[in-house]
């Protein structure tokens, strides 16, 4: 679409989103234009107010909507998960084009999810490729990596997607993971060749930081601690409602003090990759409490000292010793205020914390299981989370994402794969294998039991009653699915190997 910036249809948009001219306000925004977004404007101007003027008729004159991956493959239940998945990479694969609608243009090819999400998705892509290497494909691997190399160069960071609408925020910073995925491949001089895109994404997620005072504590994604470490939280550029969801956010902030404000935090929900979950709200399930920005999440800062180790073990790997020392001090200081703002020795469990009111969230979340993953945790720390998942979060298909029953997607009954591979590999990383074990075998089980049922592999599950579907958030559960997919190959490899 012909958009500096969407909302330049003013009326138009606001009218299509807010009457649901589209059942999904992401179809609107993914549409095609038949003429540049200026003129379709005008025609509207001059149009409206004419007897019998159709809206719903007028946009689909002058818009084309996006295919859905549904309408050219339907998947056989007859056919074994594995040969299913086999075939599923060609059509989830897409090829560079010229695009003249919202599609930020890549210049190699790459993988979408499904469904409703026909572009790259930032963190999505990380756990795609999982499957991707299991199943010897290296080069689209080496294709995506170059892809979102190519997204730092031109945009300065890697977008929530490959979308005009989603500039002015990012997701959980999974590139350093995905360069080590690619180095396992082709060596470790990967590290070097990709070292200055790792630095330039790691400059955007610290922008800011030399502005920090005791009287300026954040700044953009970065907040100055009562101890003086930095740590980080979401953010998004932007404080308007989000294209894509312009309905639900408009209607979330009709009575917020400061709409502002409510859509920075729905936005910086959103570059969170869990959008939504009571995980960002001030009280329980209300929904219109969501302070995101106001939160270290404990993920995002494991992510990120992963990220400064990567980069230091690069400059390291090029012979740059000083630059790696300071790299690696940076993540020396990371973990360490990890370890103490993070770690809830009285729940014996790593929690997001709140650095507006200096304590501790009390929700008890997936999340805590990046500390195991990036091997940030002590023994006894890992012991005790690993003694809480079990207890609180293992259900008959896989783990619940928080302890929370809510209607936000990223909330119990809902399981989803990037969590499961997270924790099982987390777990794995201290000894704690007959968890491990537990964990695949029930996440793979619904998998295989849903696809036998519905011939797809899914968004996300509902891990508490197995026999339903997952619900909740802002679209109905979408089938593909790129990072289930990945995963599931991943799990079947380590059970392979025993």
């Amino acid at each position: 679409m012909d958009t500096d910036n969407i909302f330049s249809l003013g009326e138009l948009f606001e009218q299509v989103q807010m009457k649901n001219i589209f059942s999904d306000g992401k179809s609107f925004v993914d549409c095609t234009p038949s003429d540049n977004l200026s003129n379709i404007k005008s025609r509207y101007e001059s149009e409206k107010n004419k007897p019998g003027f159709d809206l719903s008729d007028f946009v689909h004159e002058n818009f084309t909507l996006p295919m859905q991956v549904s309408t050219v493959y339907k998947s056989d239940t007859e056919r074994p998960v594995k040969e299913h998945l086999k075939m599923l990479w060609d059509v989830l694969t897409r090829q560079p084009k010229e695009s003249h609608d919202s599609l930020i243009n890549l210049p190699h090819p790459y993988i979408v999810p499904g469904g409703r999400f026909r572009e790259i998705y930032y963190w999505d892509s990380y756990f795609t490729m999982l499957g991707l290497q299991f199943s010897g494909k290296a080069d689209i691997i080496q294709n995506m990596v170059d892809n979102f190399s190519f997204l730092v160069d031109t945009i300065g960071y890697i977008p929530n997607g490959n979308r005009t609408y989603y500039i002015g925020r990012s997701q959980p910073p999974f590139f350093a993971c995905m360069v080590k995925l690619l180095s396992e491949e082709k060596g470790e001089n990967i590290l070097v060749e990709y070292l200055a895109t790792m630095v330039k994404e790691y400059d955007f997620w610290m922008k800011g930081t030399n502005q920090l005072s005791v009287t300026t504590r954040a700044v953009s994604r970065v907040t100055l601690m009562p101890d003086g470490s930095i740590l980080n939280h979401y953010w998004d550029e932007n404080d308007t409602p989000r294209p894509e969801s312009f309905k639900e956010d408009v209607e979330l902030a009709w009575h917020a003090i400061d709409k502002k404000i409510m859509y920075r935090h729905l936005r910086a929900g959103a570059e969170s990759g869990w959008d939504f979950s009571s995980r960002w709200f001030r009280n329980g399930n209300d929904f219109s409490t969501i302070h995101t920005t106001e939160i270290i999440p404990v993920d995002l800062n494991c992510l990120l000292h992963n990220l400064e180790i990567t980069i230091a073990k690069g400059f390291q790997l090029s012979g740059d010793v000083v630059s790696a020392d300071k790299y690696r001090a940076l993540a020396d200081s990371r973990k360490k205020a990890i370890l103490e703002y993070c770690w809830n020795d009285g729940k014996g469990f790593f929690t997001d914390y709140d650095y507006v009111v200096s304590r501790q969230k009390d929700s008890m979340t997936l999340a805590a299981v990046f500390p195991l993953f990036f091997n940030i945790a002590s023994q006894i720390q890992a012991k005790k989370v690993a003694e809480n998942i079990e207890k609180y979060f293992l259900k008959s298909g896989g783990l619940i994402t928080t302890t929370e029953t809510t209607d936000q997607q990223w909330d119990a009954p809902n399981g989803w794969a990037p969590l499961q591979w997270i924790a099982i590999k987390g777990l794995q990383n201290y000894g704690h294998y007959d968890l491990t074990k537990n964990i695949v075998k029930r996440w793979m089980q619904l998998n295989e039991k849903v696809y036998k049922n519905t011939g797809k592999m899914m968004e996300k599950y509902n891990v508490v009653s197995t026999d339903l579907l997952a619900g909740g958030g802002e679209y109905p559960a979408q089938d593909g699915f790129g990072w289930t997919n990945g995963v599931y190959q991943a799990m079947k490899e380590l059970v392979g190997k025993g």
